[in-house]
């Protein structure tokens, strides 16, 4: 059986229907494409999916003052249907991946309008800085400005102050939980949960998944690389905690669920910070998904595994609200399909 055959029988029908669609229209990123206005044209130029975004109650831009000296930050707040969803409700604080150089409010449109519809949430979609013309920490200052800004402004979106949650996949993901871990040193926001979807959490060593799936599952070694360069284009050190929160200090977090995929490139990173956490203390929930594949999340119109992700990712974020029940209830059986497995607090992680 050769190598490829042998990829490809890792990935369900559907999910390699879907990869290698992906992979076909994607630029090759450090490859014949190094410059990152050209990747993001690229990807703009795309057709959209072919089905409708999920509808919510409204969807509004806005522009909110930067950090001390930084420009304006633009946001894209989502309202639920009153009809469905009453009562104070989370407000999800939402970032987008891309490795820090691509993405942007409209590539994560549906996801946005999929946790807000599904967990009756607000959600505060953020178009963060990127790199190479913003490396870090310019993400990190742009999240936690909207963090604080979302966190005064609760009421007015309808909220519930003690359900204020940060979400994100990918490089999102990593956003996410540095912002956390600022959070939680520098006095607030208090946050209720952080939402971690396939995230990049340790760039100072190399994890076995890197190899593994580092080729036929869209996401390659090749992106990574690149992403990481135009990122730390500013000499950021990998080792510093605001690029791997796994090398920071894990007591004391918000309670986080972390969503992975067997078949990414991330996923043994993902799901060691999983068990770090634990270790640290912190209430943790893991929806691990051995059959899928970096940017599965995306695709829940498509992917069965896909919308049990987000259903479960919507539970968790509605069970933040103290005064009403979640929207809708994620399924919870623990081995179904073609391997797909939910655990809770039980389960181990790689690393």
């Amino acid at each position: 059986m050769t190598t490829e055959r042998v990829t490809e029988d890792r990935l369900p029908p559907d999910a390699r229907q879907l990869v290698d669609l992906i992979s076909s229209v994607f630029p090759d990123l450090g490859g014949t494409v190094t410059d990152a206005a050209e990747a993001r044209r690229i990807l703009s130029a795309q057709p959209r999916p072919p089905w409708e975004p999920p509808e919510v109650g409204s969807v509004e831009d806005r522009t909110i003052p930067g950090a001390d000296g930084d420009p304006d930050l633009p946001l894209r707040i989502y309202l639920p249907d009153p009809a469905t969803a009453s009562g104070p409700r989370p407000t999800v604080l939402f970032l987008h991946g891309g490795g820090w150089v691509i993405g942007d409010l409209e590539s994560h449109d549906s996801t946005a309008r999929g946790l807000c519809r599904e967990a009756g949430a607000a959600v505060v979609a953020v178009d963060y800085r990127l790199a190479p013309e913003h490396p870090f920490p310019a993400g990190i200052r742009d999240a936690y400005a909207a963090l604080r800004w979302t966190a005064a402004h609760i009421a007015e979106l309808g909220g519930d102050p003690g359900a204020l949650v940060v979400a994100g996949d990918s490089a999102g993901g990593n956003l996410s939980a540095v912002i956390a871990q600022q959070a939680r040193d520098e006095g607030g926001p208090a946050i209720a949960l952080q939402v971690l979807v396939y995230p990049a959490t340790d760039m100072s060593r190399p994890w076995p998944s890197l190899q593994r799936n580092g080729s036929g599952f869209f996401l390659s070694l090749a992106h990574m690389k690149w992403f990481g360069q135009q990122y730390l284009a500013s000499g950021g050190d990998p080792a510093d905690p605001r690029i791997s929160p796994m090398r920071g200090e894990l007591s004391g977090l918000p309670p986080a669920h972390l969503v992975t995929a067997g078949c990414d490139p991330l996923c043994d990173e993902g799901r060691a910070y999983a068990g770090r956490l634990r270790e640290a203390g912190v209430t943790v929930t893991e929806a691990h998904f051995p059959r899928m594949f970096h940017g599965f999340f995306g695709f829940p119109e498509a992917l069965a595994d896909a919308r049990e992700a987000l259903e479960g990712a919507a539970a968790a974020i509605a069970a933040t609200a103290t005064r009403r029940p979640p929207a809708r209830t994620a399924r919870t059986t623990p081995e179904v399909g073609n391997g797909r497995k939910n655990s809770g607090e039980a389960g181990g992680h790689a690393g």
